[in-house]
């Protein structure tokens, strides 16, 4: 006799699913297109499509616990070849978006991100915490002297400690709550569909997977062997290690100021000046050729969670700059604003970044690991 499985569709699952951008999902008639022509989807158990059906159906569970909603890297093919323009690949960008706000607490702030109406907010609440706490603990001066344009001399750089080290703490804490969960709840799915053995997952296994996984992340390989935007693999190449030589500049930058007690502005001949500098630039190229591939293929839509984060990574390197030149070319009024600016940028890219479209980086790699792990090929 056969198992039973009893289906209970979540109606509302499905109308938050198309509100995200998965509003095709209902056109889909199970024709196996989509995972034919994908050319990543794993051997043993493809997708997408068997996550189409479960998301016609509204089964959450299904969907939110499982790993190959990650494996997926929105490359088109399916969208693209789909006879009745189901768009695959949409509706499991809408469900990774409702997974992102499933994973991410409070959940309050993930459907602030996906929702156009509370943009202006979002953008006011670094503000007011820079002006109150900086009026508050006298970090702030809005009348800054000096013979040199130095931007903590306005915004010191203490205020910027003070506000985001523990943001930093409170986002790593939050994905590690995120992951905890996400890692259970796809080992568990596994358990159940029979593909890997009821016990706890092997830390020492699960690294050595993550480690040899990591060639593949760092060289973009699974954009590689798209056919629809294979250019996408350049602009994310661009922007991914913009974001790492940034990471790394800010280090270096913060043990030089308090462990040597060196203070910028530092020198344009400095080699860590100018991983920064071209780090900037790349960034502005690859959110610049980004925009551009969404607005020339109009056949793959883009949602206003992918705007949102492409504006935000754009407004980042172009205000970055844009502070760095007018510094240098002694506008200090014009300078200490935009630099203001730019920490508004990197605040919402920063404090928002367990709940915005951007998370991917940390739920992907995960998942891409846990299929290594497991064996899927």
């Amino acid at each position: 006799m056969s198992n039973q499985y009893l289906v209970e569709p979540d109606v509302d699952f499905i109308k938050e699913l198309e509100a995200l951008g998965g509003d095709t999902l209902k056109k889909c008639f199970q024709c196996a297109t989509c995972s034919v022509a994908c050319p990543i989807a794993p051997d043993n158990n493809p997708f997408p499509r068997k996550e189409m059906i479960a998301a016609s159906w509204g089964l959450k569970d299904k969907l939110v616990k499982n790993e190959d909603i990650w494996l997926c890297h929105n490359c088109g093919d399916c969208t693209t070849l789909c006879p009745r323009g189901a768009k695959p690949g949409e509706v499991l960008s809408a469900v990774r978006s409702y997974a992102i706000t499933e994973y991410a607490t409070p959940k309050a702030f993930g459907k602030m991100v996906n929702d156009p109406k509370k943009l202006p907010i979002l953008f006011l609440i670094p503000v007011v915490i820079f002006i109150v706490l900086g009026t508050l603990t006298g970090l702030l001066n809005f009348a800054p002297g000096g013979d040199e344009v130095a931007h903590h001399l306005f915004f010191s750089t203490w205020l910027v400690d003070l506000i985001f080290v523990p943001l930093a703490i409170a986002v790593a804490a939050i994905f590690a709550l995120g992951v905890k969960r996400f890692l259970g709840d796809i080992h568990e799915n596994a358990i159940q569909q029979g593909r890997t053995e009821n016990k706890p997952i092997d830390a020492k296994a699960f690294i050595k997977s993550l480690i040899s996984i990591l060639p593949t992340i760092l060289k973009h390989d699974k954009f590689n062997e798209c056919g629809e935007n294979k250019e996408r693999g350049t602009s994310h190449l661009l922007v991914f290690y913009s974001f790492v030589a940034l990471f790394v500049v800010t280090n270096i930058f913060f043990v030089v100021l308090y462990v040597f007690q060196t203070h910028g502005p530092y020198s344009q001949l400095n080699p860590v000046k100018w991983l920064a500098n071209i780090a900037g630039i790349a960034l502005i190229i690859g959110a610049s050729m980004m925009i551009s591939s969404r607005r020339r293929n109009s056949d793959q839509p883009s949602g206003y969670k992918d705007w949102y984060l492409l504006g935000l990574v754009l407004g980042l390197g172009v205000t970055g700059m844009l502070a760095e030149a007018t510094r240098l070319a002694d506008l200090a009024g014009l300078s200490y604003t935009i630099y203001f600016l730019h920490l508004v940028f990197v605040f919402n890219l920063f404090a928002f970044l367990p709940f915005s479209k951007l998370a991917h980086l940390v739920y992907r790699t995960i998942a891409m690991t846990y299929s290594e792990y497991t064996g899927r090929k």
